[in-house]
């Protein structure tokens, strides 16, 4: 059970970082003069698909308030 918290734990990690690391290209691209709307596009939904799986992952290590 420790084992499968510390994987959701570490995947966790690493999709917040990677979300954060989607802000930051978002942002940049978005500010350039040439900016590619259909990249930008598509960086918008990957970063929202990975701030869905977040919140799904940290459900699991969520204690059970309903028990």
């Amino acid at each position: 059970m420790d084992q499968d918290l510390n994987t959701i734990s570490r995947q966790l990690i690493e999709l917040q970082i990677e979300h954060r690391d989607l802000d930051y290209l978002i942002d940049r691209i978005a500010a350039a003069p040439d900016c590619d709307e259909l990249h930008l596009k598509r960086l918008k939904k990957r970063r929202l698909k990975l701030k869905d799986t977040i919140m799904l992952l940290q459900l699991q290590l969520e204690p059970d308030h309903l028990a």
